[in-house]
């Protein structure tokens, strides 16, 4: 079932946006704040005690630190598009094949701890919503085919549920769990935190978004 939820939350945000053609809003961008502190407080509070319960946690920050690193360079080719950026030339019609490799690989390691994990499958399902909505608004308003847009979106809805399907497959996996997890952790520790710490212009707005954080921290010590 969890399956099933990773793929409809990417499908259904393509599909509102080819039918509202919303707009980038101040609501989408407070939604996108509640789900990185959402995203942060679950990987502190589910992630973090998991993986340093493990006989010799010693070196469980530096698989911490390849995460953070990894995101980083997996950043180099998707400019950004994890925490709700796409920079990317509308008249360029070619497909995004770096955009698309870096964003499917981001995707797929985020469900390798899902397996043994439910409340951090809550962070990664709503961290989905908005970055699916905006990259589908990226999509559909570039001269990519839509064919290309439809593909893009389908094979990206279907790496997490891959990466937690092969975790729960594999021994391998299973024999390195926590290091993976780690890696994993810094991946969202990155793209979490980039997100909370981006600023607004408006005043207004940072008072919102300090309230959203709130909420995402609170519903995620709730859980």
């Amino acid at each position: 079932m969890r399956y099933l939820f990773l793929i409809l939350s990417v499908l259904f945000s393509f599909g509102f946006v080819a039918i509202a053609e919303p707009r980038k809003s101040v609501g989408l961008q407070l939604l996108l704040s509640f789900s990185g502190a959402f995203l942060l407080a679950l990987t502190i509070f589910d992630l973090f005690p998991e993986v340093y319960s493990v006989p010799e946690p010693e070196s469980i920050g530096i698989f911490i630190m390849i995460g953070i690193l990894l995101q980083i360079v997996l950043e180099l080719f998707s400019k950004g598009a994890e925490h709700g950026h796409v920079h990317w030339d509308n008249s360029n019609t070619s497909f995004p094949w770096m955009l698309f490799i870096s964003l499917c690989i981001h995707s797929f390691m985020e469900g390798l701890p899902l397996i043994d994990s439910s409340p951090i499958l809550y962070g990664i399902l709503i961290h989905k919503v908005p970055i699916a909505i905006i990259l589908s608004m990226f999509l559909l308003n570039s001269n990519l085919r839509t064919s290309y847009a439809v593909g893009f979106i389908l094979v990206f809805s279907l790496m997490t549920p891959l990466g937690s399907l092969l975790s729960s497959q594999l021994e391998i996996i299973n024999e390195y769990r926590a290091q993976i997890t780690a890696i994993v952790i810094g991946i969202l520790l990155h793209i979490s935190t980039v997100i909370l710490f981006e600023t607004s212009k408006e005043h207004v707005f940072n008072i919102r978004k300090l309230g959203v954080i709130c909420l995402g921290f609170l519903v995620a010590y709730l859980i």
